[in-house]
């Protein structure tokens, strides 16, 4: 079983390296789980980390049969189709799950203005965008991507993301009322936005380690989480830092770790799940300046000894 030891030096080096990390979480199947809490246990705002849960919210609705990942996005949207800028009918939906939609902006396009921020739909802001390049062809990192994704799961459900993976993931993992920010159209930001406690947000290595299953009961399909972090493309040095240019799968990172993948969140929100060790590591932080220390001491200080 699992000995809060396995945390000591973890635990050291974040001291020594003023990491900023508010709480550890270890499992491991069949040995248990430990954690050690710098400070509570409270929710907080999980940034881009929430992005892995839009995701599995996708391979959801494709086993409902809501939609496919070749499906044009715009299909489902097609009030826009007479606004939309000329190539944005070719975005299909595994072009927004791996970055590579063609409209290179983060989250709304540059020039949007505060009255259309306040007042426009932005799924229409989002088509409107001209296409810099080709869907499909490269990878740009686009909050806007998995907005889209979010509001692609509302669209053909009828509820907000929340909402709608609240009866399918949250309660059967036992997260009760989970917060998540919404655009002021009301709709689930997707992108960011999800705020959990580390052990909710911890719950999610362990899922994904069980292939989508929970207790028993299957959540998301096997085949999906394993095409999360295996259908990649290469981020071709859209950020630095090595950690950030292995590859990118369905909204998580490929770590250098081999085999390994994490859901990634501003300021240090990483679950990292190592298949070849059947654990996870779990962390919630604030650092603004050595996120990649973070992850660094979380494989020398914590995988190489499971």
């Amino acid at each position: 079983m699992l000995d809060s030891s396995i945390l000591t030096d973890f635990r050291m080096t974040c001291a020594e390296r003023n990491l900023g990390v508010h709480g550890v979480h270890v499992y491991q199947q069949g040995a248990g789980e430990v954690a050690h809490f710098f400070q509570a246990d409270e929710r907080a705002e999980l940034w881009s980390a929430s992005k892995t849960y839009t995701s599995l919210a996708i391979g959801m609705c494709l086993a409902e049969g809501r939609f496919g990942l070749d499906d044009p996005v715009l299909e489902h949207f097609p009030e826009y189709a007479g606004i939309a800028a000329p190539g944005s009918d070719a975005i299909r939906v595994v072009d927004l799950l791996q970055m590579r939609s063609g409209k290179d902006f983060g989250e709304l396009p540059s020039t949007t203005t505060e009255d259309e921020v306040a007042h426009t739909d932005w799924a229409e802001l989002y088509f409107r965008a001209p296409q810099d390049t080709p869907p499909g062809s490269h990878f740009f990192y686009a909050n806007g991507s998995t907005y889209m994704l979010s509001r692609l799961v509302e669209k053909t459900n009828g509820q907000v993301l929340r909402d709608y993976l609240m009866p399918r993931l949250f309660d059967p993992l036992g997260i009760i009322n989970p917060w998540w920010n919404a655009c002021p159209g009301g709709h689930s930001f997707g992108c960011y936005g999800l705020q959990l406690s580390l052990t909710e947000f911890a719950k999610l290595g362990r899922l994904l380690l069980q292939t989508g299953t929970w207790e028993g009961k299957p959540l998301v399909p096997a085949p999906y989480i394993d095409a999360m972090h295996t259908d990649v493309v290469p981020p071709a040095g859209h950020f630095e830092g090595d950690e950030w240019n292995v590859g990118y799968g369905y909204q998580v990172w490929q770590n250098q770790w081999p085999g390994s993948y994490r859901a990634d969140g501003k300021y240090g929100q990483y679950c990292v799940v190592l298949p070849d060790r059947q654990a996870a590591v779990t962390v919630i932080s604030h650092n603004e300046t050595n996120t990649a220390g973070i992850l660094t001491a979380v494989f020398k200080d914590i995988a190489q000894k499971l």
